[in-house]
């Protein structure tokens, strides 16, 4: 197990939600000092986190096209608007972290969209562009889970490599929850890389790469 450097508390906001489709929920943003990567991540603190045996927590990777714009090439925001109601629902944290495109930052990101145009998928992007092919070191959201005393969770994530770098710096993740599949006729490919490039648990079937909007969620 990695020992990490502790962080602490800076502040704690009280901030209602009001989510695009009309959903409202009450969230109390936390901020941190001492976080090991110096950015400006917050975890959003949603439900009672007290009544739940294990408070279900999201490491959700910033997505500006996503979560802002509602681009259809990727599936960030339809996890981020699940994620806050499920955790709403169970009581837990969702931790936004700031690891644009998976960690590449936001231009880069859109210069990997412009080779997967040209047909390489978004891990070769990446690696065409000298860059890994996922950059993102979760150490910031261990100590977040730390300072917040936060030690034994539920993780609700398609990605085993969350739960293996948690559990590698001493956050106990009891139970992977999946999140929904979002598949769209514009993001399949970059789904269907993610599942056979890095074993995200997404279950598309028979879903074909043909066709106009194809599942919103499946699953």
């Amino acid at each position: 197990m990695t020992e990490i450097p502790a962080a602490t508390v800076r502040s704690r906001v009280r901030v209602p939600l009001h989510l695009g489709d009309g959903y409202s929920a009450e969230g109390q943003v936390v901020t941190f000092h001492g976080l090991v990567d110096g950015a400006e991540h917050l975890a959003i603190v949603l439900g009672d986190p007290d009544r739940a045996s294990r408070p279900l927590v999201r490491l959700h990777s910033e997505c500006l096209t996503g979560d802002v714009f509602g681009s259809a090439r990727c599936d960030c925001g339809p996890q981020l608007r699940e994620g806050v109601e499920k955790i709403t629902d169970q009581g837990g944290i969702l931790l936004y972290l700031r690891q644009e495109g998976r960690g590449i930052g936001l231009y880069r990101k859109l210069d990997a969209y412009a080779l997967q145009d040209q047909g390489l998928d978004t891990y070769a992007a990446n690696t065409a562009l000298g860059l890994p092919e996922d950059a993102r070191d979760y150490t910031a959201a261990a100590q977040m889970l730390t300072a917040l005393r936060v030690r034994e969770i539920d993780l609700l994530t398609n990605n085993p490599d969350k739960a293996d770098q948690l559990r590698g710096r001493g956050i106990a993740v009891r139970d992977q929850v999946p999140t929904g599949v979002f598949a769209t006729a514009d993001n399949l490919r970059y789904l269907r890389a993610k599942v056979e490039h890095t074993r995200h648990t997404i279950h598309l079937g028979g879903l074909a790469e043909s066709g106009t909007r194809v599942s919103t969620p499946v699953g």
